[in-house]
């Protein structure tokens, strides 16, 4: 048994090197579902089908709990999955709500009614279906009032960051920040809704300027996953092997994981 981390490529890599490096004893299991990403441009109901099919490669390999490390899969398929979907027993978790808990202010796991908080500006940078889902929008109303959220559909970025066109990746968060401060010239917080993003997380704040700050999620999410497994330990499991599993070409894959995480990563075909 392992701990399962899902995602339609390499950016919940980003969340991957933190939980594991935040939980070294634990092993896991990475699934790039590379063959169809980006799942940015596609509808609600595919990205619902490959999520669960995913998942459930997951749980193959004895992973029952799975970290959905890829925010369009959070915001358009999570909720549907938990209340129609999951079996008793096994666990899916998604990647927005520790963001919020962070801009927030508030504690891991605080249920208390939504109330005032300090910022009231927030540019949101994710995935065209991600921006459709409104599901950050949803997820924040659960916890703050008063928050205006102004949303960017970053078109292209997942595309080029994946074939490891950095030079045009940069260009388009540019061009996607530009756009956004056009209708919210003055935004106290910008959060990377997408686990892509955090690779061009340099990019975003330079186009953003000093003044703005910017969350991204992989840290957030390690301290949360830590904390979810401090209170359900037997979820843990006993593996001891980190592998990672890809549905596009492992050969490929390997060589733009290595070169994203700076450390040699082999997947395998899943």
């Amino acid at each position: 048994m392992a701990v399962g981390v899902f995602d339609s490529g390499l950016g919940g890599l980003t969340v991957f090197d933190a939980v594991s490096k935040r939980l070294p004893d634990v092993a896991f299991v990475y699934y790039g579902d590379n063959a169809h990403a980006p799942y940015g441009v596609r509808d609600a109901e595919d990205i619902f089908n490959l999520t669960c099919a995913g998942v459930e490669r997951l749980w193959q390999e004895g992973c029952d709990l799975v970290i959905l490390a890829c925010n369009t899969a959070s915001a358009a398929a999570l909720r549907r999955m938990q209340e129609t979907w999951v079996p008793k027993g096994k666990r899916v978790l998604g990647v927005f709500v520790p963001l919020i808990e962070a801009l927030t202010e508030r504690q891991w796991g605080d249920n208390s009614p939504p109330r005032e908080v300090a910022v009231k500006h927030v540019a949101l940078f994710a995935t065209p279906a991600t921006v459709a889902s409104r599901a950050f929008q949803r997820e924040l109303a659960f916890r703050a009032i008063g928050v205006d959220v102004e949303a960017q559909p970053c078109g292209g970025v997942v595309d080029a960051i994946e074939q490891g066109d950095e030079i045009l990746a940069e260009a388009l968060v540019r061009s996607h920040v530009e756009a956004l401060l056009r209708r919210m010239p003055n935004p106290e917080a910008a959060v990377l809704g997408c686990t892509h993003y955090p690779l061009m997380a340099r990019a975003f704040q330079e186009a953003l300027g000093e003044g703005v700050k910017v969350y991204s999620q992989a840290n957030l999410v390690a301290e949360s996953l830590a904390d979810y497994l401090h209170r359900h330990p037997d979820f843990i499991g006993s593996g001891t092997e980190t592998r990672f599993l890809t549905t596009g070409n492992p050969k490929s894959v390997s060589s733009k994981a290595t070169q994203f995480l700076r450390r040699r990563i082999e997947f395998e075909s899943a």
